[in-house]
């Protein structure tokens, strides 16, 4: 089984057995990530393609299942999901990532390809000493919010961190906050109580006050 790229070390001759791949969607995932950083960190471009990765997962594939379904199904020619990947992103994405998805369509793995992100994003934040945290509000974060509460929790962790936003119109005006397996939940939302909409244009700047106060708290 070939272990390169097209013939080349560019994807640092890892091997993919399938004793080694058929134990699970998130082994495989492993597997394939560390295959997937290790060229794109090589090319300088890791943090690029990881994020291309996330485009073609959540915008390509989540919300258009039936092509999602039509490139993971063994029915169709590794030829063709080639012609598929080069339409779609052929010229949107780095030929690093054009490649590695290839591959994945040579071995019939590309119904992984959201295994395989979950891990790339992983290792890439383990590799940086980069930590992850969602923060879920009621209202898209502003700037000057994403700002705040970058310096709060990177302040906090003493750490790089990486956002991922999440709204959810449930929470009332409120946030919450999960770093790792630590969830900060309801704390602001109760706090801040429920906004009336005559103060829904002062959202951000009163959530960055309560904010302050709940990271001074729990800091």
């Amino acid at each position: 089984m070939p272990s390169t790229v097209d013939g080349r070390s560019e994807m640092n001759q890892v091997k993919l057995h399938d004793t080694v791949l058929d134990t699970g969607a998130e082994q495989l995932g492993k597997v394939y990530a560390r295959a997937l950083v290790g060229a794109a960190d090589a090319a300088g471009v890791a943090d690029e393609v990881i994020g291309q990765l996330d485009r073609y997962v959540d915008e390509l594939l989540k919300e258009h299942p039936p092509l999602a379904l039509a490139l993971a199904s063994p029915r169709i020619s590794e030829e063709e999901k080639g012609r598929i990947l080069d339409r779609l992103i052929g010229e949107s994405c780095h030929p690093v990532l054009v490649r590695f998805l290839k591959i994945m369509a040579k071995r019939g793995r590309l119904g992984y390809a959201p295994a395989v992100r979950d891990s790339a994003r992983q290792l890439q934040d383990e590799i940086l000493g980069r930590v992850t945290a969602e923060v879920r509000t009621a209202l898209p974060l502003t700037d000057d919010l994403r700002q705040e509460v970058l310096q709060r929790i990177g302040a906090s962790t003493a750490r790089q961190v990486r956002l991922v936003e999440v709204v959810d119109p449930g929470l009332v005006g409120g946030m919450v906050i999960r770093l790792g397996d630590t969830i900060f939940d309801g704390s602001i939302s109760n706090r801040i109580q429920k906004l009336s909409r005559r103060v829904r244009a002062g959202f951000s700047r009163e959530l960055v006050e309560k904010f302050a106060s709940f990271a001074g708290d729990t800091a």
